[in-house]
C-alpha cells in the first residue's frame, strides 16, 4: 500500500506547480543553447511570440551589420545577456578612400548603453568604426572584459591602448588590423601588468609609431598561451629572432619589418635564424615582410612545409625569389602576393599548391594611387545607371543590406521616390566634405534598411531623404 505524501508548501500555502507554459519556455531555452549558427537562430525567433523571447534570453553572441541599421536601445532591451558582440560601421567603399572623412559610424553611443546592459560584456569586434580613446577607456571598465578586435577603425591613439593594457587584467586578445592610430606618444606596451598574462593573440602591425621592443619582449616571455604575434614594422629580423626564441609554440607570426636594424660589425656573426624558425614546429600562419631584404628569405625555409596562409602582399620579391620558397608549400589555402613575381611565379603557385583556395594578387604601386585600385575593384562607379534602374529594383531592397551606387545618373527626384515607397528604408545622399550639389544629379547614393529610421549624427555633407 503506497502512502500518498502531501506536497510540499510554499511559503503562501499549498504548493503549485508552474503553468505549463513556464515549462515549455524553460525546455525551449534549454534546447536553444544548442544553437550557434546565426542564421538557425533568426529563423528560430520568427517560429513565434514564445520562441521570439527564448531565443533573446539565450542568445549570448549579436552581429549587428550595420550600426545604423537599429539602435542600440532596441538591441539591449532585447537581447540581456550577450556577452560577445560584433559591430560593423561604414561600408566596405570606405576601405577605397570613397566615402568622406567623419561620415559617423561612432562606437560613443553603443559603448555609453554597453556599460549600463553588458558589464558582463567579454569579447568585441568592430570593423569600420569611428572609436575613440575615451570609447576605450570605458571599454576597459567592464569587469569580465578580454577580447578586443579592432578593423580598419581609427579616432584612437596609443594612449588608448595603453588603458586597454593597464586595466584589462583578463586580456586574452588585442588584435589591431588596418586601423589608423595616432601616435600619443605613450609606451603602451610597458603598460601590461608585470606578472604571467593570459595575452593568445597580439596584433599590432599597423601602428607606425616605434615601440619598446625591451617591454614586448619581456610581455611575450610572461605570455605562456600566446599563439598569434604580429609585431609593427619597427621589429627588425634579429628582434624577431629573440621574439621568436621565447614563444616557440606560435602558430601565427607577423615578421615586422624582416630586415636588419643596423649592419652587423665585421667580424660579428647574426644569429641562425632558421633555427629559430625551426623550432616553431607549429607555425601555419606567416606574414609581414614590411621592408624585406630576400637575402633572409631562406631563413623560413623550415616552416614552408607546415603553412597553410602566407602573405607576401607587403614583400617585393622577383618569381626567382618567390619559387625557392613557394616550392616547399605543399599546405598552402591562402596565399597574398605582389604583382612584382610576374606569370613566372604564378605558374610555379599553382605547380604546387594543389590545395590553394585564396589567392589575391595585389598592384606593386596601389598604395601610391588609390584611385586605380578604386576603378579596379568597384565596377559600379561611373556606369550608365539611373533612375529607371534605380526603380526596378524596388522590390528586393528590404531585403539587401544596403545599396551604393556612385558617380552614376541618378537624379534626386528618382532618389526621394524610392524614399517615399519605402519608408523602412534609410536613403543618403553624399557629396564630399567641400563639394557642392550641382544640378539636380547625386554623387553618391547609399541606401540601407533600419529598424528606427534616419541616424540623429549624420553630417553636413549627407542627405537623408
Amino acid at each position: 500500500m503506497t502512502e500518498n505524501r502531501p506536497s510540499p508548501p510554499s511559503r503562501g500555502g499549498a504548493y503549485s506547480p508552474p503553468p505549463p507554459d513556464q515549462v515549455l519556455e524553460n525546455i525551449l531555452e534549454h534546447v536553444l543553447q544548442f544553437l550557434t549558427l546565426r542564421r538557425d537562430r533568426n529563423a528560430a525567433a520568427q517560429v513565434c511570440r514564445s520562441w521570439y523571447r527564448a531565443e533573446a534570453q539565450t542568445r549570448s553572441e549579436l552581429f549587428i551589420g550595420n550600426c545604423y541599421a537599429v539602435a542600440p536601445r532596441r538591441v539591449m532591451e532585447r537581447f540581456r545577456h550577450v556577452t560577445a558582440m560584433t559591430i560593423k560601421g561604414k561600408p566596405r567603399f570606405a576601405d577605397f578612400n570613397m566615402i568622406p572623412p567623419n561620415w559617423g559610424a561612432n562606437f560613443t553611443p553603443w559603448v555609453t548603453s554597453m556599460a549600463h546592459c553588458y558589464r558582463a560584456l567579454e569579447k568585441l569586434c568592430l570593423k569600420r568604426m569611428l572609436v575613440t580613446n575615451e570609447d576605450l577607456e570605458l571599454l576597459a571598465r567592464f569587469p569580465s572584459f578580454r577580447e578586443l578586435v579592432l578593423v580598419c577603425c581609427d579616432g584612437f591613439g596609443t594612449s588608448g591602448l595603453a588603458v586597454v593594457a593597464s586595466k584589462c587584467r583578463k586580456l586574452r586578445v588585442l588584435d589591431l588590423t588596418d586601423d589608423e592610430i595616432t601616435d600619443d606618444e605613450i609606451d603602451w606596451i610597458s603598460c601590461f601588468p608585470e606578472g604571467e598574462t593570459c595575452l593568445e593573440s597580439l596584433i599590432f602591425d599597423c601602428v607606425e609609431s616605434p615601440i619598446n621592443f625591451e617591454a614586448l619582449e619581456r610581455l611575450v616571455a610572461r605570455s605562456p598561451s600566446l599563439k598569434k604575434l604580429k609585431p609593427n614594422r619597427s621589429v627588425s629580423i634579429g628582434q624577431l629572432y629573440r621574439l621568436m626564441i621565447r614563444a616557440p609554440l606560435i602558430t601565427h607570426l607577423g615578421t615586422g619589418s624582416f630586415s636588419p636594424s643596423e649592419i652587423v660589425a665585421q667580424g660579428d656573426e647574426e644569429p641562425d635564424y632558421s633555427s629559430a624558425f625551426d623550432a616553431c614546429r607549429s607555425l601555419v600562419c606567416l606574414s609581414g615582410f614590411r621592408e624585406i631584404v630576400p637575402d633572409y628569405l631562406p631563413a623560413i625555409y623550415p616552416v614552408c612545409a607546415n603553412l597553410t596562409s602566407l602573405n607576401f602582399s607587403y614583400a617585393n620579391i622577383s618569381a626567382e625569389q618567390l619559387i625557392s620558397v613557394i616550392r616547399n608549400c605543399h599546405k598552402l589555402q591562402i596565399f597574398w602576393v605582389l604583382d612584382s613575381i610576374c606569370d613566372a611565379g604564378l605558374q610555379a603557385v599553382a605547380a604546387t599548391c594543389k590545395d590553394l583556395r585564396e589567392l589575391r594578387v595585389f598592384p606593386f604601386d596601389a598604395r601610391e594611387d588609390s584611385e586605380g585600385s578604386v576603378s579596379d575593384k568597384l565596377e559600379i562607379r561611373d556606369s550608365p545607371f539611373g533612375d529607371s534602374a534605380l526603380r526596378s529594383g524596388l522590390h528586393h531592397y528590404y531585403n539587401m543590406r544596403f545599396l551604393w551606387m556612385s558617380s552614376c545618373r541618378l537624379t534626386r527626384r528618382g532618389c526621394k521616390e524610392i524614399a517615399q515607397q519605402l519608408p523602412n528604408l534609410v536613403v543618403e545622399m553624399i557629396n564630399g566634405e567641400e563639394e557642392e550639389v550641382q544640378d539636380d544629379f547625386v554623387n553618391t547614393l547609399y541606401m540601407y534598411r533600419s529598424l528606427d529610421g534616419p541616424r540623429a549624427d549624420a553630417p553636413s555633407f549627407v542627405t537623408i531623404l
